[in-house]
């Protein structure tokens, strides 16, 4: 987000903490919308309140997740599933169902899913949070050769597990000895960052990038190699 910010983009922050996206959005200078990317409605108000502030976009980023806490895949409840291919799945089909239509209209667009090293190289014990991901990769791909013919790129990021809020979910607890065991899967023998996140982001989202479309880049230090 910042990093597109940097680039001179028009950045509306959508989230579930309507409150905390409102903050970051003063302190940023940019645009904020409280949205359950899992519900309809929301998604199509989110997609109205954006072309009133500033047009169809030009650029939309799937960027939620959620996850299970690590356990044996007979284990997780009903409830943890549902969530989770709700946020990390459903809601790709209904950014698209909202946004699509403009940008095949204009001739123009790009839509950038944050899927994960997990849909590629699964972490045992992740297992429907793995699958999840594995989903969003292969609906970039179908997304992208659909929509090629229109000027609509879709690509997509798989980072490895950073410093964010959805790490301690992962890892179970937030120990020296569960982060010693994690970094030991990355050859570059530390986590991901936002910058990491931004910059390939903003790489794959801009002209530079005109001829790139399928793509499920690996941001991760080497871990699915």
């Amino acid at each position: 987000m910042r990093k597109f910010l940097d680039e001179g983009a028009q950045v509306m922050i959508a989230d579930i903490n309507g409150e905390g996206a409102a903050r970051l959005a003063g302190e940023l200078n940019a645009f904020a919308c409280a949205v359950d990317v899992s519900d309809a409605a929301s998604v199509a108000g989110m997609a109205q309140a954006a072309e009133k502030t500033f047009g169809p976009p030009d650029i939309v980023v799937n960027n939620a997740g959620v996850t299970h806490l690590p356990q044996p895949l007979e284990g997780v409840s009903e409830a943890d599933f549902d969530r989770v291919i709700a946020v990390n799945c459903k809601s790709v089909y209904l950014t698209a169902r909202a946004f699509v239509p403009a940008m095949k209209g204009r001739g123009s667009g790009v839509i950038l899913n944050v899927a994960s090293t997990a849909g590629v190289s699964p972490r045992p014990q992740l297992n429907w949070y793995n699958a999840s991901k594995g989903w969003m990769i292969t609906a970039t791909r179908a997304m992208a050769v659909e929509l090629a013919p229109m000027g609509i790129r879709v690509n997509a990021i798989n980072p490895v597990a950073g410093e964010t809020p959805l790490l301690k979910s992962f890892m179970g607890e937030d120990t020296p000895e569960m982060r010693a065991k994690f970094l030991a899967t990355i050859p570059m023998g530390r986590f991901s960052t936002p910058r990491d996140m931004g910059n390939a982001a903003a790489f794959l989202c801009s002209d530079e990038a005109a001829m790139i479309t399928g793509v499920c880049m690996e941001v991760d230090g080497g871990r699915c190699i």
